[in-house]
């Protein structure tokens, strides 16, 4: 079959329609906007669902401009769905304007962005705007400000709600005004320590171009989080929220399982879907079951030369995670075990309220919850109602988000190990202390937050992270030695100095716990770990077998290595 390539990055539809890229038809999303007639839409939806394309969708149906856009919408749905909804076609003029670049380091640059921003829609509808006639000298001249970058602060305050003006006057029309990606700066202030300046930006923005202007059609607006009314949309009675859990637009943004099994088909990848649907799955928008966009298509792409390539987590390397590991960090030990129930494909219950904002973020643990919610690092299993609060049971989507807690857990361990003073674990290794050990190992257990169901690999990584900074010696993980493996080796770079063998065993039960010291000893001589050791000159060799349940642990030397350091 020829291969028909994918849209990774393409954001814009024309661009994407004109170069033949892949298209997953998402045109039915004009015809329910035009049928519930609201007037400012807000729709939110996780990070690379669909929502930038759809928007630029949205321009380039409704906009009335010098070029004749409807080729671009041949043999999609759109079209067939009648005169009622291709009237609106070509028809307004569209303010269109993405917010994405404010994400910057400071509030004067983030406003710089937002200015190149409107100063782009300004140079967009210069011709029009000019040739028309129709402005006033005043008006023109505010105008070429803004273009220019020129004007004052209270010029870009309102920029749109003029720019509906200018417009209005020169067409007779009343603009369709979309603005992408809006929390984006609303984000990136919270965790860059200038919140409160950047809400009274945007508040300002939308309060004259969305709450009383005569001059607007209809609006959309999309997001990840629905930033509470009284914060941003104040007073903004004519807003409609459609968030994931609106029943409404619910298949309009990601790819539906029909979707996802026609893409598999098209590209003879039919023997994948479970894969794809392992790692890429598990979403739920309203009653609608959804798939991650931006990987499928990711995924689909890497098959180009190998149709058994390994799924990889797409999404988690271009979201921003910060959430993730705000919980992680700031987790207590009742967060710590609800953290692991949900690695380990358990389900919590928590309260869900959509009217929220970043300062709420950490003003309680169910809070962070909800912003877990609705970004996409949980998914809904069940609601119900109890009083006024919606409980939701929600778990973890998929392979993919899956990995993004593990990262932030591995990360959070790192940096908390390398604020800990272990000289006390070093030396009791050093020493043969193996009660000391264990009593260390099990107490950093207890802080730990635990994953891989508690299998050796798991307790292998806590163990070597826990002993990469013992100063002086050289840490080793599954180095080949003798004939086989051991699970860790430290050692001292000079053979005058002692070596550590370390083999990892995982009970069953916490009564097993000495049986499995025994069998890692046992191990550890039969397969001569030790021999390679010897031939490199190591005289003073140290024995451990250590084993895990659960969060206890229990370490024994082998007998001699014992009576060697009592000596």
């Amino acid at each position: 079959m020829e291969w028909i390539p994918l849209p990774i990055g393409v954001e814009n539809f024309e661009d994407l329609r004109e170069h033949g890229y892949y298209f997953v038809d998402k045109t039915l999303f004009i015809k329910e906007l035009l049928d519930m007639k609201g007037k400012v839409n807000l729709f939110t939806r996780p990070r690379r669902f669909g929502k930038t394309l759809n928007m630029s969708i949205l321009r380039y149906f409704f906009e009335k401009g010098e070029k004749d856009n409807s080729g671009l919408f041949q043999r999609l749905k759109i079209m067939d769905a009648g005169e009622k909804y291709l009237s609106h076609m070509g028809k307004y003029p569209v303010i269109s304007v993405s917010l994405k670049s404010m994400k910057q380091y400071s509030y004067d640059l983030a406003y710089d962005m937002l200015k190149k921003a409107v100063r782009e829609e300004y140079r967009r509808h210069w011709e029009q705007v000019k040739n028309s006639g129709k402005l006033g000298e005043a008006e023109v001249q505010r105008y070429e400000r803004i273009r220019d970058l020129n004007g004052t602060e209270s010029d870009y305050a309102d920029s749109l709600k003029f720019l509906s003006e200018c417009l209005y006057a020169c067409t007779g029309q009343r603009s369709v005004i979309l603005i992408d990606e809006y929390d984006v700066p609303l984000e990136n202030a919270y965790f860059s320590g200038f919140y409160d300046r950047m809400v009274n930006l945007i508040r300002s923005l939308f309060e004259s171009a969305l709450k009383t202007n005569d001059n607007l059609e209809f609006a959309v607006v999309t997001g990840c989080l629905r930033i509470s009314k009284e914060s941003i949309f104040t007073g903004l009675n004519n807003l409609k929220i459609m968030s994931i859990t609106s029943k409404t637009y619910a298949e309009h943004f990601g790819f539906t399982p029909e979707e996802v099994e026609q893409m598999l088909q098209d590209y003879g990848l039919e023997e994948n879907l479970e894969t794809v649907k392992k790692w890429y799955d598990g979403y739920r928008f309203g009653e609608a079951e959804v798939y991650n966009p931006w990987s499928v298509i990711n995924y689909v792409d890497s098959c180009y030369k190998n149709k058994n390539a390994f799924a990889k987590p797409y999404w988690s390397n271009t979201s921003s995670n910060s959430i993730v590991k705000n919980l992680v960090e700031h987790a207590d030990l009742s967060v710590r075990q609800e953290i692991e129930g949900l690695i380990e494909g358990g389900t919590i219950t928590k309260p869900i309220h959509e009217d929220i904002t970043y300062d709420d973020m950490n003003s309680t643990q169910d809070n962070l919850w909800n912003f877990l919610f609705f970004t996409g690092y949980l998914k809904k299993i069940r609601e119900e109602q109890e009083d006024e609060t919606v409980r939701m049971e929600m778990a973890i989507p998929n392979s993919e988000v899956r990995y993004v807690y593990k990262n932030a857990v591995l990360q959070w361990f790192e940096k908390k190990t390398e604020k800990k003073e272990l000289t006390p674990l070093y030396e009791s290794l050093l020493n043969g202390d193996c009660d000391k050990m264990a009593e260390i190992l099990s107490e950093n257990l207890m802080e730990t937050i635990s994953f891989y169901d508690y299998q050796e690999s798991y307790y292998h990584g806590f163990l070597a992270g826990m002993l990469k900074n013992i100063g002086n010696y050289i840490v080793q993980s599954n180095r080949e030695s003798g004939n086989g493996r051991p699970d860790i080796l430290v050692r001292y770079p000079s053979v005058r100095g002692k070596a550590v063998i370390i083999e990892i065993k995982v009970s069953k039960s916490y009564q097993g716990l000495e049986a499995k010291c025994d069998e890692a000893l046992e191990q550890i001589e039969d397969q001569k770990y030790e021999e390679t050791l010897r031939q490199e000159g190591y005289q003073n060799i140290m024995k451990y077998g250590v084993a895990f349940y659960r969060k206890e642990c229990m370490v024994k030397a082998a007998e001699k290595d014992i009576r060697r350091e009592n000596e």
